[in-house]
Parts: C-alpha cells; sequence; structure tokens
C-alpha cells in the first residue's frame, strides 16, 4: 500500500491567517457593494421605470405586487444611516450627495399616485412590512431625507402610513411593524396611536422573551433568524422613539439594548472563518440580512467590551465578500432569490425578489464616520477564526435580563 495514503494524514495545516488590507480598502469595497446592490432600484425608481425595468420572481403570484415597494423600502432601510452622513468634500461624500438625491426622487415618484412607480400599495397584508421598513428608514435618516422633502410628499407619506391602521397584524413579530409606523408618526407629527405603538413593545417585554437575549416570535418559538433580521432591530428604534417623548415603555430601552448587545456577540460567532454562517429556519434567502442586528449594534455601539469593533468589520466583510464578490447572485444587476446563486428551491412561498433586499441591512454601519475605530482599526481575527487558529478567547456567557 502506497505510504501517500499515510503522509496525507500527517501533513499539518497552516492556520487561516486573513490577509490585510489597507483601512480604507474594506470600507471601498462595501459602498461598491451597496452600490451595486442598490443602484439598479433607486435608480430606475428616481426615474420613473422601476416597474418597466425590474423582473418579477416569486414562488406565489400573489406576492408580486409587493415586489417593487420590498426592494426599495428594504433597500433604504439598510442605506438610510450612510445618507445620513450627509454631503462632505470627499469622493465619498459627494457620492452620497447622489444617492441623496436619487432616493429624494425615488421617494416622491413612489407616493405619487398619479405616476408610473406608485408602488404604495397598501391593503392586507404584506404592505404594513413594507411600509414599516420603510418607516424605520426615515427614522435613520431624517435630516437628510425626511427633512429634504418637499411638505406635500410629507404629508402624503404621513396619510399613507396612517393607513395602515386597518391592517391588524399578527401577533408575532408583526406587531412591531404597526408599533414602528406609529413610532414614524410620532417622531414626524408628534402624534400617534399610542396602543398600536405600546402592545407589540409590551407583550415582548412581558410576554415572548425567553432568556439569554432571546424572543419567541409570538406564543410559538421557531429557530431562525428573526431575532436579529427584525426583532430587536425594531424593537431598539421603537423604543429609542419611546424614550425621546417621555412614554413610560421606554424604561424598558437599557435592559433591551444590552439584551440586543448579548445577541450581537451570539451572531459574531456563528461567522466561520471562511465567511458562511448557519442557514437554518426560513427566509435564508434575506442573505447577508440575518446580521442586521449585528450591524446595529455595531453603529449603536453597544458590542460587547470584549468584541473589537474591528473584528466586526473584518467577519461581515468576509460575509460581504462570499455572497457579493462575484455576480452569482445577480441576473442583469437584479438580485436573484437564493443564498449564494440562484436557488428558489431554499426559499419559502412567500419569499419574493424584492424582499430578498433586506441583504442591505449589512450596511448600517457605513452610518458611521470613516474615522470611527470600526473603520480605521487595523483588520483582526473574529471568534471563530481565534478558535480554529489555536488562538486564545474568552468563553461565551450567556445572560439573564
Amino acid at each position: 500500500m502506497s505510504n501517500s495514503i499515510f503522509k496525507r494524514f500527517k501533513k499539518k495545516e497552516e492556520p487561516v491567517i486573513e490577509e490585510q488590507h489597507s483601512i480604507w480598502e474594506d470600507r471601498i469595497f462595501w459602498i461598491s457593494t451597496l452600490q451595486k446592490i442598490a443602484y439598479p432600484v433607486l435608480n430606475s425608481l428616481s426615474n420613473g421605470s422601476l416597474k418597466k425595468k425590474m423582473p418579477l420572481e416569486s414562488n406565489s403570484p400573489d406576492n408580486k405586487k409587493f415586489v417593487y415597494l420590498e426592494a426599495f423600502a428594504r433597500i433604504f432601510n439598510g442605506i438610510a444611516p450612510w445618507l445620513e452622513l450627509g454631503p462632505d468634500t470627499s469622493d465619498e461624500g459627494q457620492l452620497r450627495v447622489k444617492y441623496i438625491n436619487m432616493t429624494l426622487k425615488a421617494i416622491r415618484n413612489a407616493v405619487d399616485p398619479n405616476g408610473n412607480d406608485h408602488i404604495f400599495i397598501i391593503e392586507p397584508k404584506q404592505s404594513l412590512v413594507e411600509v414599516a421598513l420603510f418607516a424605520q428608514g426615515l427614522l435613520r435618516a431624517k435630516n437628510q431625507v425626511w427633512l429634504n422633502l418637499p411638505m406635500g410628499v410629507q404629508a402624503k407619506i404621513t396619510e399613507e402610513l396612517k393607513k395602515t391602521r386597518v391592517i391588524a397584524p399578527y401577533e408575532n413579530h408583526w406587531l412591531l411593524y404597526t408599533a414602528m409606523i406609529e413610532a414614524a408618526l410620532l417622531e414626524f407629527t408628534g402624534e400617534c396611536d399610542k396602543e398600536r405603538l405600546s402592545y407589540g413593545v409590551q407583550k415582548f417585554r412581558d410576554e415572548y422573551y425567553l432568556g439569554d437575549a432571546v424572543y419567541c416570535d409570538g406564543n410559538s418559538f421557531e429557530s431562525n433568524y428573526f431575532n436579529s433580521m427584525f426583532i430587536h432591530p425594531m424593537l431598539n428604534d421603537i423604543l429609542s422613539v419611546m424614550r425621546k417623548y417621555g412614554l413610560s415603555d421606554g424604561e424598558f430601552l437599557d435592559i433591551q439594548l444590552m439584551r440586543s448587545s448579548r445577541l450581537s456577540a451570539q451572531l459574531e460567532r456563528t461567522i466561520s472563518p471562511e465567511g458562511t454562517y448557519p442557514i437554518v429556519g426560513n427566509a435564508i434567502s434575506y442573505r447577508c440580512g440575518v446580521f442586521h442586528l449585528l450591524s446595529q449594534a455595531t453603529l449603536l455601539k453597544i458590542l460587547p467590551r470584549n468584541i473589537d469593533p474591528a473584528q466586526v468589520r473584518s467577519a461581515l466583510t468576509k460575509v460581504l465578500m462570499r455572497q457579493f464578490g462575484g455576480n452569482q447572485n445577480f441576473n442583469s444587476g437584479w438580485l436573484t432569490i437564493g443564498l449564494n446563486g440562484h436557488q428558489s428551491s431554499i426559499s419559502e412561498k412567500n419569499i419574493t425578489n424584492g424582499n430578498i433586499y433586506l441583504c442591505c441591512s449589512i450596511f448600517l454601519p457605513l452610518g458611521l464616520d470613516v474615522n470611527d475605530d470600526f473603520w480605521i482599526s487595523p483588520a483582526a481575527e473574529w471568534s471563530s477564526v481565534k478558535a480554529w487558529n489555536g488562538s486564545q478567547i474568552q468563553p461565551d456567557q450567556c445572560i439573564d435580563f
């Protein structure tokens, strides 16, 4: 028998060493990826040609009418903090000017009932989701987007937000969609339906918490990424508005942020040295949108003290490179349904090629200044790289609050 077989098992594997990048290289890659995903949708909607140009893909024909609103709302939700940085004289600052103006035109077209791209269809029930994500984006970009919209457009948006009150949410994370819309109305108009604002927050605070930063999605528990994609990010932004306006339920914000910090640590540990992550639960075709909370925790600066922001940047950059370094997830510039390629079989029947743009929530840290430690610190090993390289790493610790 050949000795080569035994030699193969004696070979010592080299540890995974991440290639070192310049401090600007990661941010440039993030922004170029943002443009790669967002530009076709934003540019088309700003020109009134989104319905004409965007292909429709869905496992259920009933959901196709929401595709355009889904795509725009979810892109805007993710890039809003970057837009909120506003203009400056740098190349990136001038690029933001372009995207801010594009977004303002897109919104005007989206709410114009006489336009070619009137995409605000308020009817049960999917529109509740998209209007809530759009409202969250407005909260994240109040100065650069909301305040720069003409008063007539603001009034039309307010009208569309209020129209959703005819939609009864499911008794799960959908309760937070109604709360998010009311939080936006409170911020922008000074008035809201306080019952719709508070009910979902109280249900998650008092009934749905399981422990160790995890909420059940209503009265049942499923293993998925919904805590990261929707529940925690919405609770954080809703409660911030409630705290700002002195509502009693806003007192829950401090505990909620600590829970988010804990879950962000768990999410960071799920990112493998190769930039992959467990494909558990439904909505996996939202791709890197599963890290919404990790990105928000970075933006809000609530990462645990034992996690270096640079290791989060390095980990998320690896994920972005894995999924968007090539063109396997695109068809003529438009995102396709799947995880890492066109894989419609991986998706549930309610998934469309519009709602998969939730992947843009990974871009929230672009709302941090270019000189923030997250961007200027040298690349760092994240938890799984440290562990599998044999480096020292602290144990994972649960919380009980």
